[in-house]
Parts: structure tokens; sequence; C-alpha cells
């Protein structure tokens, strides 16, 4: 079989296991395209340099600049009338010609090609574990990962602007992530932590003492309230009641139900009550928390043995 044969062979066979992975991927659920690198402007990067000439993962290349439409999330070529340019690229490797390094985006740990997409599609369709690149990096404060879909990037990007604006990762370092499945929702946690705020400045043991800076209310909220619900919620093992979701859902449901009960009984009932009583009264019945349970398993969110 001669080179170009064989690298016509190549692009067929690619194509076809694409068409496969598409077939799975309704199956499951799951996404099978590139990320747009458009879409990083969700994580809100506050700058950029050139790294230079470096060696990367193949396999940490997950989007595209411009042809994200023309190959699927395992770089598989999905379109017929690029054969061409697949096949050159592939016979100029079974030649043993050096192929020019790609260029990319860094965002994180993972990578979106500017260009060099046909070069990346061959080497991962081969096997090739690395690949040369000039990389230029995105500065950003919450990473994109793989199989991350654009809501994930735009939750990721309002939890970015949630940490400049309360200046948490160096207040309280190592402080527990705070994920939501919703995008919208960290606005709400900046309004408890002005209420916060707000309250611990009208104690009467303050009286006298200047008001109560933000950085002070952001560190009071976190230990006091935020990380209270988190510990109840592993306490009274909330989580295996809600599959899917994340601490952070559970911490603004709860403080819902804890608003709820106070206006119900007249007095504060305290976060452990809360959580407690909004597991009683809030929780999935059983067939609904395995099917949902199911479903993640099968779009591989969740480890089957969890």
């Amino acid at each position: 079989m001669s080179i170009f044969d064989q690298a016509k062979h190549d692009v067929e066979r690619a194509r076809f296991l694409g068409d496969v992975r598409d077939l799975l991927s309704i199956l499951r659920r799951q996404p099978n395209e590139l990320l747009p690198f458009d879409w990083v402007r969700h994580l809100s990067p506050d700058g950029e340099h050139q790294r230079g000439l470096e060696t990367i993962e193949v396999d940490h290349i997950i989007g595209s600049v411009d042809r994200y439409r023309e190959f699927d999330r395992h770089y598989l070529p999905k379109e017929a009338h690029l054969d061409e340019r697949w096949i050159g690229v592939r016979a100029a490797q079974l030649q043993g010609k050096e192929l020019p390094p790609i260029q990319v985006y860094k965002v994180g740990e993972l990578y979106f090609v500017k260009d060099g997409n046909h070069r990346v599609s061959v080497a991962r369709r081969q096997g090739q574990k690395f690949i040369d690149a000039y990389v230029i990096e995105l500065h950003v404060t919450v990473p994109p990962e793989e199989g991350d879909t654009l809501k994930d990037l735009i939750i990721k990007g309002e939890y970015a602007q949630f940490l400049k604006a309360t200046n948490l990762d160096t207040l309280v370092p190592n402080h527990h992530p705070i994920r939501f499945t919703t995008p919208g929702r960290y606005e709400k946690l900046l309004e408890h932590i002005r209420t916060r705020q707000y309250f611990m400045d009208r104690k009467p043991d303050r009286a006298g003492l200047p008001p109560v800076t933000w950085e002070e209310a952001v560190e009071s909220w976190y230990r006091r309230l935020y990380c209270r619900i988190v510990e109840n919620i592993d306490l009274h093992d909330v989580m295996s009641r809600f599959p899917g979701r994340t601490e952070a859902d559970l911490y603004l449901w709860i403080m819902d139900h804890r608003y709820f009960l106070t206006q119900k009984y007249g007095h504060d009932v305290g976060s452990e009550e809360a959580t407690m009583d909004f597991r009683a009264q809030h929780s999935p019945p059983l067939y609904k928390r395995l099917g949902q349970r199911m479903k993640l398993v099968l779009r591989g969110k969740i480890n089957p043995a969890m």
C-alpha cells in the first residue's frame, strides 16, 4: 500500500470512529464537541503572556479557536471535504518529515489550538502523547476542566468574579471550593456577606468601635455561616440525598429553609436544626435519587462505586 493510500485509509477510519463516538455521546448524553476558544472569555481572563516553544500533552488539548466544528472532542475529523489536508499531514508523518510546531492558548492546564488542528488530529489518532507547540498562556482565577460545558464555564467565571470581589483566596487560604451547578448564585452569596456585615456592625459589643470592614465580614460569613452548614451537611449525610448537587447548592437551600423556620417559630433555629429539617422535608424519594444517580453515572459525572 502506498503512503497516500495508507493516509487515505487512516482518515476514513478516523471519520468512522468519529461517527461511532457521536452515536455514543447521544446515548450517554455527553458532549462530543471541541470547546470554542471564545467560551474562555466567560472565565474572565486577566492577562496573557508568551511562554514560547514547549512540549505539551496532546490529550490536554480540548478546544480550538476557529475549527471547533470540524473535529469532535477526541479530535477526530468530522467533515469529508477536509480529508485532503488530513491526508497531507498524515502522509508527511509517514514519510518521516518533521512537522512544524502548532500554536496554542494555555488556560489552566488545558489547551486551545490557534494553528495546527490537523496536526493535532493526526497526532492524537496515532496515539502520540506529546507535541511541540508555541504557547500563549491566559491567566484565569478558576481554570477549566476536561468535560466542561458552556454552562460550566459561565459558572466558573462567576466564581472567579466572586473570589475577586471577596478576596477569599487571600483571607482564607485553602478554603473549601464554592461551586454551584446553576449560574447566577454567587450574587446571593454577596448578599449574605453584606447582610452579615450589617448585623455585625449593630452588635451591642461593637459600640464605639470602627465599622466592620468588608474583609472582616467575608471571613466571618465563611467561617461562621458557610463552613458550619457544610460541616452539618457532612455530619448528617445530606449530600447523598441530592445526587449531582454541590455543598454550595445545599448551603443556599438550607439558609432559605433556616429563614423559613425562623419565621415559623419566631426564633433562629440555628444551622444544624435547619440542615436536619431540610434533609427530612426536602430529600427526593429514593427512586428519584437512584434515577438521578444512574443518569450521572451514564454521563460520566460520578463514579459508579460512589
